[in-house]
């Protein structure tokens, strides 16, 4: 990757078990799916080479589940940071703590939930394959991944409509793909 680029992955946590009603939003555990798709996309991101050099995870259980499966066989370097903020944070929230990256991380991945990760890769993608743009705009379900691509040598530059986007990935569309 080029020194004045920077790739920003957007990771929605994988499925989360409902089955127990009461139970703390923030408690809520992955279920069989989501156990299974996170595990689905620890082998894509490893066998694309999408390994980042720093991790922004919300404190929620589901995502600190889907990390955990997600950086299983990284190599140690990878930095994983809980960011308090990214529970049920707004596009404007996410953006801030992005910004907020040292410049020297040019791969980031934030691990979050939605409607505020949709919302944040629909604001900062402004090119990329058509038909991928619009399945990012229609959807971002559990364990979706975006990989958007910033030609700016800084975190703190980003800004709105700034990104190319150049993948949006699904566990759904990987098995499909895998037939």
């Amino acid at each position: 990757m080029l020194r004045a680029m920077r790739r920003l992955m957007l990771l929605r946590h994988a499925k989360s078990d409902w089955s127990s009603p009461g139970m703390p939003d923030r408690d809520r555990p992955l279920n069989a799916r989501g156990i299974a798709d996170a595990r689905t996309m620890n082998v894509y991101f490893t066998r694309h080479a999408l390994i980042p050099e720093l991790v922004l995870c919300s404190p929620a259980k589901r995502t600190r589940q889907t990390m955990d499966a997600i950086v299983k066989g990284w190599p140690k370097e990878v930095e994983l940071k809980f960011a308090e903020r990214l529970y049920e944070a707004t596009p404007e929230t996410i953006v801030s703590l992005i910004r907020a990256v040292p410049a020297g991380v040019h791969a980031l991945l934030v691990i979050g939930h939605n409607p505020g990760l949709h919302e944040t890769a629909r604001l900062l993608v402004a090119a990329g394959d058509v038909e991928r743009r619009e399945k990012l705009t229609e959807k971002f379900p559990t364990a979706a991944l975006a990989v958007i691509d910033f030609p700016i040598d800084a975190w703190a530059k980003l800004h709105p409509e700034s990104g190319r986007l150049d993948r949006y990935v699904t566990p759904k569309a990987i098995a499909v793909d895998a037939r």
